[in-house]
């Protein structure tokens, strides 16, 4: 099992119900800053070890974006398409609901929609129980496009502390789901040019520029950008090696890799995924000069979106703190980064953070 230390996890809870078989594991990393926040994944092979991972990577990411949050993560061990998944859901919030609110607040992620959402919240008995619920709920559904706009917003600002403009830059996205479509959708309007866009099928690739809307008929018409007529398809490992500005992996984990690592030729990579890469593989295109932004700077619109729907806050108000929030903490790790080590300055600046707030609650001196 991961190893513990000084910043947590508080704690670790396995549950299960033998009406459903429904396995579970819940942990709440530090809550130095507020209740544990992190999503509520559904997959039939998820580990307490995995969880543990995610919901140290939340107290950072949390406390990186500046919302009164800590970390915590929840994976329920159940194939998300058995007809029981409702059964297991509710299953999970019995087991769990003595931590709720005060500790661990839920959220949607992996085969958990804001229909998973509204379940957990009634099950629990309090709307505070979990963020991303349907709007007749008081949500702010993901599905308005936070992470996407904050991904988008975070390559903006970045460009422009290194007194560069955005417009003309050309872009190639991994994944053109919920996060990659709205990348697109503001970088678009901000003046830059997508060139290239992924999904599960493939690349379609268009050195004059894909036109969003179009692109967004031809997905919802055929299920795939591969159908657009304008460009050339590709295979979809041909994204990363793409002669592009910036290069935003938006979908798997680990798809830049040392054996593709050399491919890349983006003077930016903006990780809108989780760990679309580890750490060595950040540092080889760092050493190359390639701006690297990481995934807990440049997918924290989401979370922050979280925390404004927690506040009871409109759409209108949510966008406003997520454009504050992510122009601030992208300008602080720009100022801070030494040696182009992105990573290294956010971490750094999240810790402070996170021991700033351990500080205020009398756990260490």
């Amino acid at each position: 099992m991961r190893a513990k230390d000084e910043f947590g996890p508080e704690y670790v809870l396995e549950v299960f119900d033998a009406k459903t078989g429904m396995q579970g594991v819940l942990v709440i990393d530090n809550t130095a800053r507020g209740a544990g926040k992190g999503g509520m994944r559904m997959v039939p092979d998820v580990t307490t070890e995995e969880v543990m991972g995610l919901a140290r990577a939340m107290t950072w990411k949390n406390a990186l974006a500046d919302i009164p949050f800590g970390g915590a993560k929840a994976g329920i061990k159940f194939d998300p398409k058995s007809p029981q998944k409702e059964a297991a859901i509710r299953a999970f919030a019995d087991k769990v609901k003595v931590f709720i609110p005060h500790f661990y607040i839920a959220g949607p992620d992996m085969n958990t929609t804001e229909k998973e959402m509204g379940q957990f919240a009634n099950q629990i008995g309090d709307m505070r129980a979990t963020t991303g619920k349907p709007a007749s709920m008081g949500g702010l559904p993901h599905e308005l496009g936070s992470t996407g706009y904050g991904v988008a917003l975070c390559i903006k600002t970045a460009v422009e502390f290194q007194g560069k403009k955005l417009n003309g830059m050309t872009v190639a996205i991994e994944g053109f789901g919920n996060v990659g479509t709205f990348a697109m959708k503001f970088l678009s309007e901000w003046g830059a040019k997508v060139v290239a866009v992924s999904d599960s099928k493939g690349v379609i690739y268009d050195t004059d520029g894909l036109n969003y809307d179009a692109l967004m008929k031809t997905k919802a018409e055929t299920g795939t950008v591969t159908a657009h007529g304008k460009g050339k398809v590709l295979p979809a490992a041909d994204l990363f090696k793409l002669p592009v500005d910036i290069l935003i992996p938006g979908a798997r984990p680990n798809v830049i890799t040392d054996a593709n690592v050399n491919d890349v030729k983006a003077k930016i990579v903006a990780e809108a995924a989780n760990i679309p890469m580890t750490y060595e593989v950040e540092k080889k295109l760092m050493k190359r000069g390639i701006l690297v932004l990481p995934d807990f700077l440049a997918n924290a619109g989401g979370v922050i979106s979280s925390y404004c729907e927690t506040m009871g806050w409109d759409e209108k108000k949510m966008f406003a703190t997520v454009t504050e929030k992510i122009t601030n903490n992208t300008k602080l790790v720009m100022q801070r980064a030494k040696d182009h080590d992105t990573r290294a300055a956010a971490l750094a600046i999240a810790k402070e953070r996170v021991i700033e707030g351990m500080k205020r609650k009398g756990w260490r001196k």
